[in-house]
C-alpha cells in the first residue's frame, strides 16, 4: 500500500519557510539511500515504509519526507547507486565472451546479488505503476543496456558479429536469463551459470550473425 504524507504542526511550519528547511546531502543521502535498498530487497516494494527506511538509516521519518515526498521517489533515486559501478565500466579483455562475463560479474553486475534482489523486488511494481516503470527504466535499465551495448559494438568492430546484427536484441539475451533464472531459483545464476548462458546462447546468436564467405561460394 503506497504511503500517504504525514503532515503535523513541524511540518506545516517547515513548509511555510522553504529557505530554512534542512536538506539531505552528500554521505548522508547515500545512506539513506543504501537503507531504502536494504528495506526493499528484504520487503519488497508494497511492504517498504518510510518508518521502516527510517529506522534502518537511524533517521527521522520527517526528513525523509522533506526530500522524497513518495517512496517510488526514493526508490528510483535510489537505484541510481547501482549506476557507474565497475559493471558499467568497458572490461576490455579482448573478446566478446570475455568482456560478457566480466561485466556481468562485476560489481553491480547481474552477478551481484544486491541488484538481482532488487530487481526481482521491483518486477511485480513495473506492471502496475506506468510512472515507476518509466522511473526505473530511465534510472536503472537504460545504463545498465546502455554499458551492456558498448560491450557488443566493441565486438562487432572486432567482427565477432555481422554490420547488421541486431544489437538491441543481442544485448537482452543475457540479463533476460539471468533475471529469469533468479526468479525461477531464488538466488542469482553465479559466474559458471552466465559463463554457460554466454557460451550456450549468446555467442551461437552472435555468430549467427556473422556471413559465412563459404555459403556464398
Amino acid at each position: 500500500m503506497t504511503e500517504g504524507v504525514e503532515v503535523g504542526m513541524d511540518d506545516v511550519s517547515v513548509a511555510s519557510a522553504p529557505v530554512s528547511r534542512p536538506r539531505v546531502s552528500g554521505d548522508r543521502e547515500q545512506e539513506l539511500l543504501e537503507a531504502a535498498i536494504e528495506v526493499l530487497r528484504e520487503v519488497g516494494y508494497d511492504r517498504l515504509t518510510f518508518d521502516a527506511v527510517a529506522a534502518a538509516a537511524r533517521a527521522s521519518k520527517a526528513t525523509l519526507y522533506r526530500r522524497w515526498p513518495h517512496k517510488s521517489d526514493l526508490v528510483i533515486d535510489a537505484l541510481a547507486l547501482f549506476i557507474g559501478c565497475p559493471a558499467d565500466q568497458d572490461p576490455d579483455t579482448g573478446s566478446l565472451r570475455g568482456d560478457l562475463i566480466a561485466q556481468a560479474c562485476a560489481v553491480g553486475g547481474l552477478d551481484d546479488e544486491a541488484v538481482m534482489q532488487t530487481w526481482s523486488a521491483l518486477l511485480p511494481v513495473i506492471h502496475r505503476e506506468p510512472e515507476m516503470a518509466r522511473g526505473i527504466h530511465e534510472r536503472f535499465i537504460a545504463p545498465k543496456l546502455k554499458a551492456a551495448r558498448a560491450v557488443f559494438e566493441s565486438a562487432r568492430s572486432r567482427g565477432e558479429l555481422g554490420p547488421d546484427a541486431d544489437l538491441d536484441t543481442l544485448v537482452m539475451i543475457l540479463p533476460a536469463m539471468s533475471v529469469h533464472e533468479t526468479l525461477l531459483s531464488g538466488r542469482r545464476p553465479g559466474p559458471d551459470r552466465i559463463a554457460d548462458f554466454v557460451d550456450t546462447v549468446v555467442l551461437p546468436a552472435c555468430a549467427a550473425t556473422v556471413t559465412d564467405p563459404a555459403s556464398h561460394g
